[in-house]
């Protein structure tokens, strides 16, 4: 199970290299709930990414307004603990409350922004415009 997003904001902060941040990273995508490999499909595969990446959204409306939950997995150590800090950012969040998340800014508070390459950078980019894109769907539909 992943720590929550203020734990996960609190654990980084106390790491004194990135070395050690990757770890962590790394660790947080050890940590995600698993995909089921059925989800394993293209049309959960996130476009734009240079890993493969999946990303399965979906909704709990017993509350009012649909609330997400996303699982995901990817093919690169890196990237799936980047997926798992996506995840911990937008999971249980309404849809509204998903998107008017920012998690630019999430990542440059971290730091990750300037060090993360040009490739996974919009990768991440890419989840979080397949989390809006999901959240806006779920807006629409309900």
């Amino acid at each position: 199970m992943l720590p929550t997003i203020d734990e996960i904001v609190s654990n980084f902060e106390l790491l004194d290299d990135w070395e050690e941040r990757y770890r962590y990273l790394i660790e947080l995508g050890r940590q995600m709930e698993p995909l089921p490999e059925e989800e394993h499909r293209d049309a959960n595969k996130v476009r734009g990414c240079a890993s493969q990446v999946w990303l399965v959204t979906t909704l709990d409306d017993s509350k009012g307004e649909p609330r997400l939950h996303l699982v995901g997995d990817s093919d690169a150590h890196i990237v799936r603990g980047l997926t798992a800090l996506l995840i911990a950012l937008y999971n249980g969040k309404t849809a509204s409350e998903a998107l008017s998340t920012d998690a630019l800014a999430l990542f440059k508070g971290l730091g990750l922004v300037e060090h993360l390459t040009p490739q996974r950078s919009n990768g991440v980019r890419s989840m979080v415009e397949r989390i809006r894109h999901d959240a806006h769907a779920a807006l629409a539909a309900s």
